[in-house]
């Protein structure tokens, strides 16, 4: 597991530095924040298991075809879900009241940023850009 870990790391510190960037805000939203806030929202929970899912089955991916645009499937696959349930609670978000109201607003908008990206990519590889 080390070796997969170091082998991701070392893929990513080959990418732009914006890349990284990106995937350490989705980290600190998504994962960091989701910890925060699950003890007080349902929503929060659903961030952490769809992040999870998503950071598990990539791994897996990652360590039977390395570094691939194929890699966005795990995020279309659990935060695709995850989402669509986020909206459709929106009328619960509570933003000007509650901090996790707040960051369910982050949230949205990370995932929806992240889903681009990884939807072009999964269907550019799909067409054949490896």
């Amino acid at each position: 597991m080390n070796d997969l870990l170091a082998a991701w790391q070392s893929d990513v510190a080959r990418q732009p530095q914006w890349v990284q960037h990106w995937l350490d805000i989705m980290v600190i939203i998504l994962g960091g924040f989701s910890i925060v806030f699950s003890l007080v929202r349902v929503e929060a929970r659903w961030v952490l298991a769809g992040f999870m899912l998503g950071a598990i089955t990539m791994l897996g991916l990652y360590s039977q075809i390395g570094y691939s645009r194929l890699l966005g499937l795990a995020h279309v696959i659990f935060w695709t879900p995850v989402l669509v349930y986020l909206l459709r609670r929106r009328d619960r978000w509570r933003v000007k009241e509650t901090w996790s109201g707040k960051w369910i607003i982050l949230a949205v908008t990370t995932l929806t940023i992240s889903l681009v990206f990884d939807y072009t990519d999964v269907i550019r590889w799909v067409l054949g850009a490896r």
